[in-house]
């Protein structure tokens, strides 16, 4: 059976992208490859297994577009209000608190922010299927 062992995303500012990973989820660079045309930067914690790549191609000028096509990347939470409010004191910009309820029951609680590419992330209660 296949294991999902990362995601990966191409950021712009190498440092950048690592304070903002490492002050909204805390993952921790876990390993770091350097070639001459660009670099792989994998951060984890120890919540998961899971890594998330960062691409950073040295030849790249501006910022990348992220076109229409792109999904967002989901993170889950004990204590989804607290984290909201962590992220507001961190200056990180999540956007309001949701309760999904389309048929009157609570199906998640959430929020989103973006990273400094503007990647969107889902941090997620924990309950019911997020785990």
């Amino acid at each position: 059976m296949a294991k999902q062992i990362h995601s990966m995303i191409r950021v712009f500012d190498e440092a950048r992208s690592v304070q903002f990973y490492d002050t909204a989820f805390g993952l921790k660079v876990a390993d770091r490859l350097d070639f001459p045309d660009f670099t792989l930067v994998y951060l984890s914690n120890a919540e998961a297994e899971f890594e998330l790549e960062l691409t950073i191609n040295k030849s790249t000028t501006e910022p990348y577009d992220l076109g229409n096509g792109y999904g967002h990347l989901a993170v889950s939470v004990d204590n989804l209000d607290a984290e909201h409010a962590r992220f507001e004191a961190a200056s990180l910009n999540p956007r309001k608190l949701v309760e999904f309820a389309p048929a009157g029951e609570i199906v998640a609680r959430f929020f989103f922010v973006a990273d400094p590419d503007g990647y969107q992330i889902e941090v997620l209660e924990r309950g019911g299927r997020f785990k």
